[in-house]
């Protein structure tokens, strides 16, 4: 039986991107069941909205952190392959 939501993981800050990935699939998978009662499920919803601003906001940071790193000169990946095939 999937576990049910917690009114406490409702406003707790994931610790990592890892951990908001998976608490996030444990409420796609129980939506999708259908598990989840009408107020449970608009719960579920709030809780994953706040879980995909927690990640969209990991993977910026991540990104600036990169771009720093690589003084700014990322190439799109598609530009990428195709100087690497010749193209």
């Amino acid at each position: 039986m999937a576990k049910k939501i917690s009114q406490e993981s409702d406003s707790a800050t994931p610790a990592s991107f890892e951990e908001a990935m998976s608490e996030l699939q444990q409420l796609v998978t129980q939506m999708e069941a259908g598990e989840l009662p009408l107020e449970a499920s608009v719960t579920a919803y709030k809780r994953g909205a706040e879980l995909v601003r927690f990640c969209s906001a990991q993977l910026e940071r991540v990104d600036q952190q990169v771009r720093m790193l690589e003084g700014d000169v990322l190439k799109p990946f598609a530009a990428a392959n195709a100087a690497e095939s010749g193209e």
